[in-house]
């Protein structure tokens, strides 16, 4: 008569071995949230910058081909820019994610007034570009600066150190 030893594996895994791997999973998680955050700040900070570099683009463009002045209408306090003609043919607004806020308009002005109002600035078919410079900022402080160069009339974008 033969004997069959019958012998049970056990397959899966123990709650010891599961909390483990869930606790590595969350330092993993735990270390790689700053970096990941803040490429997610950095690129809302792009996006935004290249967003009003495109639409200072379209203004001065309209400008230019129109042969219309343009009024740029930049309000801190609203959280967004606007352009338009005096016809109002042309009307464009930006609004300005709620992540990002505008911090000052430049050139400063010498009066002392609330950096809070809307700015205006004229572009004129054919004359020299203003000076404008929009600086934004994320809500951990990065900054950049928006703005339009008077002697080649085109606007860029760069890194406020």
């Amino acid at each position: 008569m033969t004997v069959a030893v019958h012998r049970r594996t056990q397959k899966g895994v123990t709650l010891i071995e599961a909390l483990i791997v869930v606790a590595l999973i969350a330092m993993i998680a735990a270390v790689s949230f700053p970096a990941v955050s803040s490429g997610l700040d950095t690129l809302r900070l792009r996006s935004t910058s290249d967003a009003m570099v495109s639409f200072l683009n379209i203004a001065l463009d309209h400008a230019d081909r129109r042969q219309q002045a343009v009024e740029v209408i930049v309000s801190p306090r609203d959280n967004m820019m606007l352009s338009r003609t005096a016809d109002l043919g042309f009307s464009r607004s930006l609004e300005i994610p709620a992540l990002v806020h505008i911090v000052s308009v430049l050139p400063a002005l010498p009066i002392s007034i609330d950096p809070g109002e809307p700015r205006h600035f004229l572009l004129y078919p054919g004359g020299s570009v203003p000076g404008i410079g929009i600086e934004i900022a994320t809500l951990r402080g990065r900054k950049r600066l928006v703005s339009v160069d008077p002697v080649t009339g085109s606007p860029r974008s760069e890194v406020v150190q």
